[in-house]
């Protein structure tokens, strides 16, 4: 049977019917598309009117209006309806003369179609008042799964429907387990001869006598079976002596199968083990808030209701509070900032009805709330899944995420959790399966409103025994009374409102497992007075960001070898740590920024920090130099050192062959850079005294495939370019002194490039030809090259936007490169016209033009 649930739906919710049952016994002008179930009564004169003959036609044709159900009485064998054999096909024969063939194939069809539905056969029974009883109650059943009105109330089902129909196939002979909304049950069970609704009532009911034996005793299992086939069968007390039986007694039934709310994975295995224990056409429907259940049962088609889209959250918030689809006058912007602080249907529900009748008042007080996380019922709702988590585990990292790493990478997280004894992976995997998290693009994301109620359950716990510690003035307590305790894992401290701040001489020591220490300055500006103890030898702490520390060095006690991020940016630091030479191993470090340290007069040794990934000093400019080398094999990603202008030079120690991003613009006494690697991304070299390049660069094949963003304006030396005067021609190619700013312009021009900033180039006639290489180029910026006279033309690069050649005096002709230029800078030019689709769009292309135009 075919069925398209989305049309199915509509068409039964949208008909009324005026009958309920249709009996079909020769009568005329009989009502069957007003009626929802229909009774055929076979004799063996049914076959001798065409009337009684067209009605099966019609009973099939309107199957789906009928909800789905079709009762036969048959009053002698059903093989002769179905292959039209016996005295009723012989009646049958002399009806079909002089009927056109295909009106006799139709009654055939039909006549089969009908006579395989549910029926009874009247033969089978001693005493017609108990088969007329059995009929009677069974048709009454049937008319009670009549799908509810009230699903209409629900926002946003309908999409659901329509997807779940894809998934389902009810066209499919065969189909595996899938796991869907519940409001399907009373959608789909007209179309099975067998429904059964499980849930926590049914299985609770039907266990309880087991409710203290093992969860796979024998007998229990044999006990829920048998509760399964009495219900969906219809029949009082089923007993079975074998767990096998079940599979005997359905095997030829087509039925649906609804498990709601399964947290038992013994309650799968025992009643829904195998599809092949049910008939061609079953449908067993799984619903679960953990994943785990379906993949360990082997369900591949997984259907998985995600939050609702902003639209239909305000429809289902407005339906609850005003009965309405959309919000009254007034209170627009309310709603509009509630549903983007609870996005779950129960909750906006449950939100909706406290909010029915209330003023605007009262609404603006309620988003207070749960702004601050303090409205109960919401809380409650939040609170469910966490408490239904069986692993301390699991709730140890749901904590840890909702506290610190919501929003970040997945592979930071598990770096920085390591040796926490935690088994990361599997946290994640069952977190995400109960959709208390996601993982999208290697980031972890937690709900704001799950976030609040995690932070919440770790403030039940008094200060001192808080796995993370947020509130200033209780960790300035904690501190300063030195109370904190092993359980403190993390501080995060604001110390806008804080002047002075003494340390405890104890403070650190009690808090034996604190992994994360961060002090930052939310709003305000000064010093803080700070006297830390120094016996701060702590050596468990994975991270340290302090911005704006106002002391000259770290203590001398402490011990930095376990950390992965160093962050102390805008501190008074002249040096990392005390001492004339302290070396110490940093095998774990990924990340050290420094920036806008402006008293940094010394870096640390960096020699045993194997694993550095990014270094970050920018504006530190009392610093002259670096240290001699960062290790190899060299895994430095990221070098920012802008605006360092006293460093004259990198060490020809530091290896540069793995950066992706360099950034040295500001760096105005820089007049040499180590070996570049040709993988480099992202390179900045603007406003430095840079005078040759290393010379791997002036290899004539040396090409920059990756490279995306390159600035080089404003060289205070011009000694790069100087040396050499380059002109080319459509023919010949005039060159005096060395070829290299032609060799790397043709170096750079990757299809990769994106955005291209140079600048005071004198030597510079003519682009090379691969500039019409550059597709992906957005952003282009030539200025000030004096002797600069054509660009390729002839080339649409779609992607570009902005384009500057100010400065460029001997460019007559306007660069026909892109259609698609917003921002246009021709200043000091000698172009004198435009193309007219500039002039055309004037409004749209901000231009900066020639006085001569």
């Amino acid at each position: 049977m075919a069925l398209s649930l989305s049309s199915s739906s509509s068409s039964s919710s949208s008909r009324t019917c005026l009958y309920d049952v249709f009996p079909s016994f020769s009568a005329e002008d009989v009502p069957i598309k007003d009626s929802r179930i229909a009774v055929v009564i076979y004799t063996n004169k049914y076959a001798s009117s065409s009337w009684c003959l067209n009605e099966p036609l019609e009973i099939v044709k309107c199957r789906e209006e009928l909800l789905g159900m079709i009762w036969s009485i048959i009053e002698f064998d059903p093989s002769h309806v179905r292959k039209q054999t016996g005295d009723f096909g012989n009646i049958f024969e002399e009806t079909c003369k002089n009927k056109t063939e295909e009106v006799i194939i139709q009654w055939r069809r039909a006549l089969t179609d009908v006579a395989n539905t549910l029926g009874c056969h009247s033969v089978n029974w001693d005493n017609e008042a108990k088969m007329i009883e059995e009929i009677v109650s069974d048709v009454s059943d049937k008319l009670l799964l009549t799908p509810s009105e009230d699903s209409e109330n629900f926002v946003g089902i309908e999409d659901h429907i329509a997807n779940l129909s894809v998934l389902l196939r009810l066209d499919l002979e065969e189909v595996r387990m899938t796991t869907i909304a519940r409001v399907l049950f009373n959608r789909l069970s007209r179309h099975f001869q067998g429904r059964i609704f499980i849930d926590m009532a049914f299985l609770s009911k039907s266990m309880d006598i087991y409710s203290q034996a093992n969860p796979y005793d024998y007998n229990m299992k044999l006990h829920l079976q048998s509760k399964f086939l009495s219900k969906i069968l219809g029949k009082k007390d089923i007993e079975i002596s074998q767990l096998g039986e079940l599979a005997g007694r359905l095997k030829h039934h087509k039925v649906l199968v609804f498990i709601d709310d399964l947290n038992d994975q013994v309650v799968l295995d025992s009643l829904v083990g195998q599809t092949q224990w049910f008939g061609s056409g079953s449908r067993i429907i799984v619903v679960t808030n953990d994943k785990h259940f379906l993949r360990a049962h082997g369900i591949e088609h997984i259907y998985e209701v995600c939050l609702p889209s902003e639209d239909l959250a305000r429809e289902i918030l407005c339906r609850s509070a005003f009965s309405e689809k959309s919000p009254p006058e007034g209170v627009e912007e309310l709603v509009y900032e509630i549903t983007g602080l609870v996005v779950s249907p129960l909750g906006l529900t449950v939100l909706g009805s406290s909010l029915r009748g209330r003023d605007n008042e009262y609404w603006m007080d309620s988003l207070s709330m749960l702004q601050t996380g303090k409205n109960g019922e919401i809380e409650k709702i939040s609170r469910i899944s966490y408490d239904g988590l069986t692993s301390e585990e699991d709730k140890t990292i749901f904590r840890y995420i909702a506290c610190y790493f919501n929003g970040g990478k997945v592979a930071y997280m598990k770096l920085l959790l390591a040796d926490s004894g935690l088994s990361v992976n599997v946290g994640l995997e069952n977190l995400a399966d109960k959709s208390l998290i996601h993982v999208r693009e290697g980031r972890v994301e937690m709900h704001g409103l799950l976030k609040k109620m995690g932070k919440k359950v770790v403030r039940l716990e008094k200060p001192e025994n808080r796995e993370f510690l947020e509130d200033s003035q209780d960790i300035f307590d904690v501190l300063s009374k030195g109370i904190g305790t092993e359980k403190v894992l993390s501080i995060s401290l604001d110390i806008s409102m804080i002047e002075e701040l003494h340390v405890h001489e104890n403070a650190f020591k009690r808090m034996r497992n604190l992994r994360f220490l961060e002090v930052l300055r939310s709003y305000g500006s000064g010093t803080m007075k700070l006297r830390i103890p120094k016996s701060f030898d702590y050596s468990k702490l994975k991270l340290l960001r302090w911005r704006d520390y106002p002391m000259r060095c770290l203590p001398s006690k402490f011990r930095p070898e376990n950390l992965v991020e160093l962050k102390m940016q805008n501190s008074k630091l002249k040096k990392l740590w005390e001492g004339v030479v302290v070396i110490h191993a940093l095998p774990y470090l990924k990340e050290m920024d420094l920036s806008y340290s402006h008293d940094l007069i010394q870096m640390p040794d960096l020699s045993k920090a194997t694993n550095l990934e990014t270094l970050k000093l920018v504006d530190c400019y009392s610093l002259v130099k670096l240290p001699s080398s960062i290790p190899h094999p060299n895994k430095l990603r990221k070098l920012n050192m802008k605006y360092c202008r006293n460093v004259e030079t990198i060490p020809i120690g530091i290896s540069l062959k793995s950066l992706e991003k360099l950034h040295l613009d500001g760096c105005s006494r820089l007049r040499t850079v180590p070996q570049i690697s040709t993988n480099i991304v992202h390179l900045c070299l603007s406003e430095t005294a840079i005078e040759e390049f290393p010379s791997d660069l002036h290899q004539e094949n040396l090409r920059f495939e990756k490279l995306s963003y390159l600035s080089m304006k404003n060289l205070k030396s011009k000694k790069l370019w100087e040396k050499v005067q380059v002109y080319v021609s459509s023919s010949k190619l005039y060159a005096f002194s060395n070829l290299f700013p032609l060799i790397f312009l043709k170096g750079i021009m990757a299809p990769s490039m994106r955005q291209l900033y140079l600048s005071d180039i004198p030597s510079l006639v003519e682009l090379p030809s691969s500039f019409q290489n550059l597709r992906q180029l957005e952003k282009l910026e030539i200025e000030n090259c004096l002797n600069l006279e054509t660009i390729p033309t002839g080339i649409n690069l779609k992607s570009l936007w902005k384009l500057n050649l100010s400065g460029c005096s001997r460019l007559r002709t306007f660069p026909d490169i892109s259609t698609n230029i917003k921002y246009l800078y021709l200043n000091e030019t000698a172009i004198e016209e435009v193309p007219c689709w500039i002039e055309k769009f004037t409004k749209q292309v901000k231009i900066c033009k020639p006085k001569h135009f």
